[in-house]
């Protein structure tokens, strides 16, 4: 057990990184703002673990998070004057490069932090040996002990590699409260914690749904996360910063990028089912109540691949006979490409509408996405034909895109190991090296059965208005599924949204989804149903196989299709 704060019973954590390529100025914030004990970053995704091994290819000596550097860079000497721990996972592919790095910028600062990685991630050595093929990347989702064997060694920087988001939460807290790795109830609600602060002003307004009741939106602060002894939180964030903390914008995030009722780690299953949240106080929202059960046996591992050449080209068709212009398009480009690529994808936006009053409400946009193993046949040899048709083509032919090569796409797969087979790894401020075994415990992820749902809400007059009206959603991506998390805000809502919103009612709403494989989960607690809609995105993020390849305006979409909403459950 160390003590990282002065509040034996309370940690204070904040977030400064949701992304590689966050706000930059956040670190600096995030230390003047007010009180902070520890302040951690979330720098890598599964888009940024391909963007890292493709800069690994380039120099071996990178495959971090550069804008990590920058930060410390104006900030490392005010951290450390103010006593406040950093835990990172921009190590990315590279955590011994970037602790470095760091201790390069710390010498020409003329400081002397104390500095940690965390190894043992990177499976690529070991892949075909682990029956995880021929990646890019390879990395295995560490937890968060060895953050707090780290920390407990006195480290004032810890950086990390692959670990769970949440786990640059989590270790910070196993070491000041001194928890053990089967306290699963507390480790559960410092996941949940984590969850919520990973994506920084996610949780305090950014990408919320009711945005037009936040009264200061311009420049969100970033959220923090005070993580008391048995594993409750309060979330909130510092003074006279933007955005806002509500059960809402809180909840917001919890639904983000989640799967069933379980939420599986490598150190603790947290069960969603179980919080509860509660304002306390203005910007301040309690998580309680989260329980926890042994994690599963195997480690979830991210495997980037290169898939080949990807190209596109968009044409605006505007006016009128819009489906026949498109239709010659499509068959000119076709018959005139000297060879076929792998993949030829068209994809007709109607962004146009009769009787237009600008050229632009005028027109609609067609796609051409092409994808082949060999950057020839997606390069000039398409696009430039794509060119050629300017004058031969449509009345009104234009282009939004000019004549390029291919570029590389990235797909992306979850495979997964026996926990066992990870060397997860301390390396101590001293250099001495600390093995962290796996789990003692571990459990099966079961599904959870549906629970026990309230009675319908009595048959009265409705109105056919957007389920926006009432609901809010979120959505994201989890390789090539995503998810949409809806929920509303009073019992009377529940009981209706429960009933009115399955799985066969969303492939109506959402017709993308009607021919894939959807799941729902229910969780009364909050009020909320969570879908998986499998395969939407393809191969994944990298992969674009949508104009929206992260899933991000799926719920947006869904709240604005309409419904026969009760008019006593509308505003």
């Amino acid at each position: 057990m160390t003590s990282l704060g002065a509040d034996p019973e309370v940690l204070q954590v904040g977030n400064c990184s949701g992304f590689y390529g966050d706000r930059l100025s956040a670190m600096r914030e995030m230390l003047e703002g007010g009180q902070l004990d520890v302040l951690t970053g979330d720098y890598l995704a599964e888009l940024t673990m391909l963007i890292l091994g493709r800069d690994r290819m380039k120099d071996p000596a990178l495959g971090y998070a550069k804008t990590f550097v920058r930060q410390l860079e104006d900030c490392l000497g005010l951290a450390l004057d103010r006593g406040v721990r950093i835990v990172a996972n921009a190590g990315g592919l590279n955590p011994a490069g970037l602790a470095q790095r760091v201790a390069e910028v710390a010498d020409k600062l003329g400081v002397t932090p104390k500095i940690a990685y965390v190894e043992g991630d990177d499976l690529l050595p070991r892949a075909q040996e682990l029956g995880l093929g021929a990646p890019l990347t390879a990395n295995a989702y560490l937890g968060a002990w060895g953050i707090a064997e780290a920390l407990n060694a006195g480290a004032d920087i810890v950086v990390t590699g692959r670990v769970t988001d949440a786990s640059v939460v989590v270790g910070p807290a196993a070491a000041h409260f001194g928890w053990a790795r089967d306290d699963f109830d507390a480790l559960a609600g410092a996941v949940v914690a984590g969850h919520v602060i990973e994506c920084g002003t996610q949780a305090t307004g950014g990408n919320f749904a009711f945005f037009t009741e936040i009264e200061n939106l311009d420049r969100p602060g970033f959220p923090i996360a005070e993580v008391r002894r048995d594993g409750s939180s309060v979330i909130t964030k510092h003074a006279n910063t933007g955005g806002a903390v509500t059960v809402d914008t809180v909840e917001a995030q919890l639904m983000y990028e989640i799967q069933s009722a379980r939420y599986a780690g490598p150190d603790v299953t947290a069960r969603l089912d179980s919080i509860r949240l509660a304002a306390d106080g203005a910007d301040r929202v309690l998580i309680s109540g989260v329980t926890g059960e042994a994690p599963p046996p195997r480690l979830k591992v991210s495997l980037n691949t290169l898939g080949g050449f990807r190209n596109e080209m968009t044409f605006v068709l505007t006016g009128l006979d819009i489906e026949a212009k498109a239709a010659l398009a499509q068959r000119q480009l076709e018959s005139w490409l000297p060879v076929r690529p792998a993949e030829l994808d068209w994809s007709l936006s109607r962004l146009d509408r009769p009787d237009a009053e600008t050229e632009e409400q005028a027109s609609a946009l067609l796609r051409c996405v092409v994808r082949d193993p060999d950057p020839n046949k997606v390069g000039r040899a398409f696009s430039s034909v794509a060119v050629e048709l300017a004058l031969a083509s449509y009345p009104g032919f234009t282009m939004t895109t000019p004549p390029g090569n291919g570029a590389p796409y990235g797909v992306y797969t979850a495979g997964y190991v026996d926990a066992a087979e990870v060397a997860h790894t301390a390396v101590l401020p001293d250099g001495s090296r600390v093995a962290i075994a796996p789990p003692a415990q571990s459990r099966e992820l079961d599904e959870v059965a549906e629970p026990e749902l309230p009675q319908p809400l009595p048959a009265g007059e409705t109105r056919r208005v957007p389920l926006g009206s009432i609901a809010l959603a979120r959505s994201g991506d989890k390789g090539g599924n995503a998810n949409i998390g809806v929920w509303v805000r009073t019992d009377d809502q529940w009981r209706w949204l429960v009933h009115t919103l399955t799985v066969d009612t969303l492939r109506a709403l959402l017709p993308e989804t009607a021919k894939l494989t959807v799941t729902r989960h229910v969780l009364p607690n909050l009020r909320a149903v969570n879908f998986i809609v499998e395969d939407l995105l393809g191969l994944g993020v990298a992969y674009q196989a949508r104009f929206d390849p992260q899933a991000k305006g799926l719920g947006e979409w869904l709240r604005s299709r309409h419904l026969d909403i009760p008019v006593e459950l509308l505003p």
